[in-house]
């Protein structure tokens, strides 16, 4: 029998968690029986999502490692999910040891465990808070004592978005998010689509997380692609022109390899703020 985790305040664990399912399809433990069943259904529609799951988080390891690599010494994790292998302090301060780093996400799980990985770091924060809402995050006190806005930032934003609908405007969202960092900062966003799926994998994926966790809006590479209107996307990997591309591919050594089916459910970049 699976060890249930601890139920913070303010946590329903029979209602599921975008966090908490993508937890279970990583095969973690900071989940319910709830998020179990949801992560099941999914993969009853889709059995790649298993391999979608580990593709987009390599993605976001090897872009937050890339953008450090710039010299890039500060990160803000939106929608950051739930403590894994190799979270982004750990990957990023593998290039820049001592890289400031701030957590944001709005389940109560990921805050209580979060600050249990993190303990004293004085260099690290996770804050409960909306991503929907850009205000309420860059004005958290606790990320402005970390983050210096006069100074490049990089912002990660996987595997979210497709929880948001147009309604809440996504592509403002972002736009608020790189106005508010500095000229030099790089933006790495990871995106559900149903381009090339089977529609019937893709309604019923969809109505799982629509039904369990609030919603599911897969887009278009076109709809993507705009998310990045005003930035500079650079060249996903050797020899290729700067566009998207699938979560598997970007940063990958061999891309043959690298090239699943799980990988093509979600579009991916990363994009600098010009001066």
């Amino acid at each position: 029998m699976t060890s249930e985790p601890d139920v913070p305040p303010g946590v329903d664990p029979a209602q599921p968690s975008a966090a908490r399912i993508y937890d279970a399809l990583l095969g973690g433990t900071s989940n319910y029986e709830a998020d179990r069943a949801a992560a099941e259904r999914v993969k009853a529609h889709a059995p790649e999502m298993v391999d979608s799951a580990w593709a987009n988080r390599g993605f976001h390891q090897r872009a937050a490692r890339w953008i450090a690599s710039q010299g890039v010494r500060q990160f803000i994790d939106l929608g950051s999910g739930l403590p894994t292998v190799g979270n982004t302090h750990e990957v990023v301060r593998q290039v820049i040891p001592g890289a400031w780093v701030v957590y944001v996400d709005s389940d109560p799980l990921v805050l209580a465990y979060g600050r249990q990985l993190l303990g004293q770091d004085p260099a690290a924060a996770v804050i409960l808070a909306d991503a929907r809402q850009p205000d309420e995050v860059l004005g958290n006190a606790q990320l402005r004592s970390l983050i210096d806005f006069t100074q490049p930032v990089g912002v990660l934003i996987t595997a979210v978005l497709h929880f948001i609908s147009d309604d809440s405007d996504p592509q403002g969202m972002i736009a608020a998010y790189m106005r508010a960092v500095a000229p030099g900062s790089y933006l790495a966003l990871s995106q559900a689509t149903a381009d090339q799926k089977p529609p019937q994998a893709v309604q019923g994926v969809t109505e799982v997380y629509t039904s369990a966790a609030g919603g599911g809006y897969p887009r278009s590479k076109e709809e993507v692609r705009k998310f990045f209107e005003g930035l500079e996307i650079v060249p996903p990997y050797d020899g290729a022109e700067p566009d998207l591309t699938w979560v598997g591919l970007w940063g990958a050594d061999d891309l043959e390899m690298a090239d699943s089916e799980g990988s093509r459910w979600l579009y991916c970049a990363v994009a600098k703020r010009p001066a």
